[in-house]
Parts: C-alpha cells; sequence; structure tokens
C-alpha cells in the first residue's frame, strides 16, 4: 500500500477510530481505578484489543486509536490480519490468546509478542523444537484450567507444579507468566477464587523459575480477565486483561 492509499484509508477509517478511542479511553479510566483500589500501580496493567472475527481494517483502527496489544485467537486470522496491517506501516504487538494447534506452531513462530494459550507439554515441546531449529526465543504462558472444566483446556491446578517443572527444561522459550480464564458464572464476583487460584499458582510459578533458572528475569505476566470480569482480575493481579466486546 502506498503512502496515498495509506492516508486515504486512515481518512476513510477515521470515524471507527475515534468510537474505538472513546470506548478504549473509558476502559482505561476503569482499569487505573480497579488498580489503584487494589493498592497497585494502573502502569502494570495492560490492554489488549481483542480483534478476533474483526476486519483487518478495524484492527488498524484500535491501532491508530492508540491501542498497542491486539489479540487474536486463530493462528489463520491473525498472519493476514498482521500481513495487511504491516502493509499499512502498522505494528502493533500480537498476541496469540486462542487454542494453538501444534501442525500451526510452524505459521506463528516470530510473529507474535506472546503466545498466551500454551496448554500442554506436547505444545510447549512442538514450540521449543520449531524455535531452537529456527534460532528463534519465543516468549509464551501456560495456560491454566482453574476450576478443571472438561470443556477448557490448560494446566490443572494438581498437575501444574510438575508440569510446570519439565517446562522449564525445554530450550528456546522465554516463560512469561501464565494466562487463564474463569468459567461462566452469573455475577463477576464470582471469578474471584479463580482468579486468586491463579495468583497463588503464578507465585508458585515464579519460585519453581526461580530455583531451576536462578539469575533469569522472573516470570512478569499474569493474563486473567475479559470484557465482564477485568475488575476482578485486577484486584487478583492480572498484569494484562484481554477486551472484546468492550
Amino acid at each position: 500500500m502506498n503512502l496515498l492509499a495509506i492516508e486515504e484509508f486512515k481518512q476513510a477509517n477515521a470515524e471507527l477510530t475515534s468510537r474505538i478511542g472513546e470506548r478504549a479511553a473509558g476502559l482505561r479510566t476503569r482499569i487505573d481505578a480497579a488498580a489503584k483500589a487494589a493498592g497497585r500501580d494502573p502502569a502494570e496493567v495492560h490492554l489488549i484489543a481483542v480483534t478476533k472475527f474483526f476486519a483487518a481494517a478495524t484492527a488498524a483502527a484500535a491501532v491508530q486509536a492508540g491501542l498497542k496489544d491486539l489479540g487474536e485467537n486463530r493462528v489463520q486470522e491473525l498472519v493476514p490480519k498482521q500481513e495487511a496491517l504491516l502493509a499499512m506501516g502498522l505494528e502493533p504487538r500480537w498476541h496469540l490468546i486462542g487454542t494453538l494447534q501444534r501442525n500451526k506452531v510452524k505459521y506463528i513462530l516470530g510473529r507474535t509478542h506472546l503466545i498466551h494459550s500454551v496448554d500442554s507439554l506436547h505444545l510447549l515441546h512442538e514450540i521449543s523444537k520449531r524455535s531452537q531449529n529456527a534460532g528463534l526465543e519465543t516468549s509464551v504462558l501456560l495456560q491454566l484450567n482453574p476450576a478443571e472444566e472438561e470443556s477448557k483446556h490448560g494446566f490443572s491446578p494438581s498437575g501444574f507444579a510438575a508440569a510446570a517443572k519439565e517446562a522449564l527444561k525445554l530450550p528456546a522459550l522465554k516463560f512469561r507468566g501464565l494466562m487463564a480464564m474463569a468459567p461462566l458464572v452469573e455475577a463477576p464476583e464470582e471469578t474471584l477464587p479463580y482468579f486468586r487460584l491463579s495468583n497463588e499458582l503464578y507465585q508458585e510459578f515464579c519460585f519453581i523459575h526461580n530455583s531451576q533458572l536462578p539469575g533469569q528475569p522472573l516470570p512478569d505476566v499474569l493474563s486473567l480477565g475479559m470484557s465482564q470480569d477485568f475488575e476482578q482480575a485486577i484486584a487478583c493481579g492480572s498484569t494484562h486483561v484481554r477486551i472484546g466486546s468492550a
């Protein structure tokens, strides 16, 4: 896309950019208030705009509105969207937040700021092997299943410590922390036990990481909370909230 085409696109997208910017500002106000209520620095909490199912033009409008982190659920959506935004001169930090199949790993390596949804040792081995072969270090989060729901992927609380110790032996991976989703509940406050448990496991992961990899930077990401429960997640230590519908 040439400079003239990019400028024409930006003008056509101005209304959408403004609308997203207004919503993002309102969300940022709520995020900051939740952080302060929990005695935390609001700067610790990062907003990931979830652009799944939206066109590249909407993702571009989000970036133009000042959102620097975009979240996608599927590799086959992230890759073309990333290329479309690159053609516009836009380079947000891309987060893969949905289930990653092992046969899709080769398509995503080197394209993400962070993969949130690493839900098994089998997947970790695949990412590690392909990253090592490509001379890359891939940043990942281990995905928890705090309610041990059969319909969701992730490490169970009971088996987490053993899995973490095995995971930290793998090369070419940078373990940034944990990600979790609370079960669907009627009231946002009902998510608190699951978010608190996720924070406890995050603290345990930091301890295990320090024991096995002394001298290396500790994990610094706890990815909890979506549109309906991000304030409760922040109260429980979330550093990254994944906001789509709001």
